[in-house]
């Protein structure tokens, strides 16, 4: 099943996801969803906040991600902890499907560490790096409530503002289905 996805506005990407509990919903359905609902947007990440629902679970894929030396991963999160950031920030530039066309540099650290639990409730504690570090760190802001626009600063909100509005109102093109909080 393909969802909408919620646009720049709707409070739920500003809400803090909470904890999934085991048994409470069908997780490998809602994942198989995300991926396909991810997928068919051309996105790398999709966080459950991004179709409406305030929990902790967000799904990615890295393949499309054309970088030399960058390993591919395809994962969903469930409940995850980001337990460590570390390395000197660097800045890259990214987008979001809930912000379409709008893209901008963003400071990250380049290695986490991060606990979760798998589609299938099987725990992990595992490292990651580069730019798969960075989706993963960009879809877990989502389940925090914050979203990249966040980051940046004071002088590019300002100059964004205008963009922002037009987004929760509706006046955007994207090749996807959206939800839009504003239109009328």
């Amino acid at each position: 099943m393909i969802y909408p996805i919620v646009a720049y506005g709707h409070p739920v990407l500003k809400t803090r996801g909470k904890d999934i509990e085991k048994g409470e919903i069908d997780v490998k359905t809602l994942v198989d969803d995300m991926f396909e609902t991810m997928y068919n947007a051309n996105g790398v990440g999709l966080a459950a906040p991004q179709i409406g629902k305030s929990i902790r679970l967000f799904v990615i894929d890295t393949d499309p991600i054309d970088e030399e030396d960058e390993p591919k991963v395809k994962q969903a999160f469930i409940n995850p902890q980001i337990l460590e950031e570390e390395g000197e920030e660097w800045a890259f530039e990214e987008g979001c499907l809930s912000i379409p066309n709008i893209r901008e540099d963003v400071d990250r650290k380049p290695n986490i560490r991060i606990k979760y639990f798998d589609e299938n409730w099987v725990e992990h504690d595992e490292e990651y790096n580069g730019f798969v570090a960075r989706v993963i760190q960009h879809e877990y802001d989502h389940i925090e409530g914050v979203l990249f626009t966040d980051h940046v600063s004071a002088f590019k909100k300002r100059i964004l503002k205008g963009k922002l509005a037009n987004i929760s109102k509706g006046k955007v093109s994207a090749d996807y289905k959206m939800l839009f909080p504003l239109k009328k």
